[in-house]
């Protein structure tokens, strides 16, 4: 496969070496070619194309995205005519393709066993959360991913405090952002907290993978409030 090294000006994330972010466009056109070929495959009876989705999807989880054959047609063909979108975490896109590789597996052994109902539903939900998510940037998978990472920080109580030698300048009421020097989302966030006339102290996961681990950071941006001595008191984004 032949995929181009050159880069427009205009980009400021590299989609093959940057995977811990993706332009926000990029997820819409695989939702979008998704929700098409789904539809045609239940729509016309052509049910293999179910399990062709599937394993593409698969391997691009597995092998990264210059083995998906959608990501490489946004990214080579789309995104340098058109400029690179919106940057954001890519860790809930990934957790709605594996919400799609598994319906779109079972829509196709379930066809297979010629349970051709149930096939033809599981198939048309794909087709309809990927249609929705094209169209509306609403996205089910990624919606549950954030949800289930923010239960996960409220359960192990990870955020609770934030150790002052894990930040430079940490002081009474200063808010910490965890964030990304290529989300979007975040630089927006910083600005706005700037411009509130809050004092933010950020900690760059990208640099800092250890204390996203140890503050369970599933999606960025987050950012709390901290008193004096580093306990959180309000959380702020995230």
């Amino acid at each position: 496969m032949f995929i181009s090294t050159a880069l427009p000006r205009t980009r400021r994330a590299d989609p093959w070496r940057d995977t811990d972010v993706i332009d926000a466009r990029a997820p819409r056109f695989n939702q979008t070619v998704v929700a098409t070929v789904s539809l045609a495959a239940v729509a016309l009876g052509w049910w293999p194309l179910l399990g062709l989705v599937a394993a593409q999807l698969a391997i691009g989880l597995r092998f990264g995205r210059r083995y998906c054959f959608p990501c490489v047609a946004y990214f080579e063909l789309i995104q340098p005519r058109f400029g690179e979108g919106p940057l954001e975490d890519s860790r809930p896109p990934r957790f709605a393709n594996q919400i799609g590789v598994t319906f779109l597996g079972a829509a196709t052994v379930a066809y297979g066993l010629g349970a051709t109902g149930l096939g033809a539903t599981l198939g048309l939900i794909v087709t309809a959360l990927a249609a929705l998510a094209a169209t509306t940037g609403f996205c089910a998978g990624c919606e549950m991913y954030k949800v289930g990472a923010r239960l996960r920080g409220i359960r192990t109580h990870l955020l609770d405090r934030i150790d002052a030698g894990d930040v430079d300048g940490l002081a009474d009421r200063a808010i910490v952002e965890f964030t990304h020097p290529l989300c979007t989302g975040c630089q927006t966030l910083a600005r706005d907290l700037h411009a509130a006339g809050e004092r933010v102290l950020t900690i760059d996961i990208s640099r800092r993978p250890e204390l996203a681990r140890k503050y369970g950071i599933a999606v960025v941006p987050v950012a709390v409030r901290v008193g004096q001595d580093g306990s959180v008191t309000e959380r702020i984004a995230g």
